[in-house]
């Protein structure tokens, strides 16, 4: 059971891809958010259990009706928030594996009966992929090959069409703190359409991010393709696959771009990018943790409990354009990339 959110339910995408490859015999259910569906939940060989939080009650009730009757072997409980705990009673199992006590709140350790082995300075993906340790299996490879159906892919082409290399600007973050300053996403975008790459501005239909957009494109010099509000979690996925690299801060979107294998121009102060930045490749990030950890704590990030996040008004001023820019650069010079000027 992982309901939510978008970025740890791709974090569980390998676990399940690990167990399919060694236990292969093993019947698999996922209990998982109504949104985090959509992304996931064309996975072969998983059943899926819907939980949609904002139905409330009615929520729960669905979930309960869809196992009545039902016994598992076990329980991966992946997720400790209060309502996800209580959730988890509609599971009837013998072995209920959960975290282990440091990682543990919400009275998480009333709703499992085994635990995963306590480790600190893991990034959540490893985190994850250790549940199935207690069945006596390891994750020792990391795939996802989240599928992507014709119609997506399709539309990402009429969006992106040709082989013109890609920027994609994903601003928004669930954390607004996260989020970095307009001006800055613009600069950045103001040079990488100089560079001669076709940027695109994504997000989700929210006012909130709609409104991001427009001060974004208000402030640019060359107006980037705006695609925000347009696209669905899988043709998102799609124009990942048509892209070289995405500008974001530790989101969502994030973690969907390393599982589809794009470079990460990752923005990070107020988290860590060791715990949950882009698992396969964190070169392309801009760390600032360590010093918004001495500034805004008045220690080091050594000394403070791992996992912590700094989310302080102005954490993310940290991360200068400067510093992105170079960043892009040295991507861009990886990727082979042959740029104007």
């Amino acid at each position: 059971m992982r309901t939510s959110a978008i970025g740890d339910v791709t974090h569980v995408v390998p676990l399940i891809r690990t167990l399919q490859e060694k236990a292969p015999d093993t019947r698999l259910t996922w209990i998982v958010g109504k949104l985090e569906r959509r992304l996931v939940g064309d996975l072969p060989g998983v059943e899926f259990v819907t939980f949609d939080k904002a139905a409330g009650r009615a929520g729960v009730k669905a979930v309960r009706d869809a196992l009545t009757g039902r016994r598992f072997d076990a329980l991966l409980h992946m997720q400790v928030a209060l309502r996800s705990n209580l959730l988890s009673l509609a599971v009837k199992a013998d072995r209920r594996i959960g975290y282990d006590k440091a990682r543990s709140k919400d009275l998480h350790g009333l709703f499992v009966n085994e635990r995963i082995e306590a480790r600190s300075g893991e990034h959540v993906l490893d985190a994850m992929a250790s549940f199935i340790e207690p069945l006596g299996l390891k994750q020792t490879a990391v795939r996802w090959d989240i599928p992507v159906p014709d119609e997506a892919h399709a539309w990402a082409a009429e969006q992106l069409p040709g082989e013109t290399p890609t920027l994609l600007v994903s601003p928004m973050s669930s954390h607004t703190v996260r989020n970095w300053r307009v001006e800055r996403y613009a600069a950045v975008i103001d040079h990488a359409m100089a560079r001669g790459m076709r940027v695109a501005l994504v997000g989700g239909p929210s006012e909130g991010e709609r409104a991001l957009a427009d001060a974004i494109l208000a402030a640019v010099r060359q107006k980037p393709l705006d695609l925000t509000g347009k696209d669905t979690l899988k043709r998102f996925m799609a124009l990942l696959a048509r892209s070289a690299m995405i500008l974001t801060p530790d989101s969502g979107p994030m973690h969907m771009a390393n599982a589809a294998g794009v470079k990460v121009l990752g923005l990070h102060a107020a988290s860590n990018p060791h715990r949950s930045g882009p698992y396969s490749d964190r070169r392309w990030c801009v760390d600032k943790y360590d010093e918004a950890s001495r500034k805004f704590l008045g220690k080091p990030a050594s000394e403070i409990p791992w996992g912590t996040k700094i989310e302080k008004p102005g954490v993310m001023d940290l991360v200068r354009v400067d510093e992105m820019i170079e960043r892009f650069e040295a991507c861009a010079t990886h990727l082979g990339l042959h740029l104007a000027g």
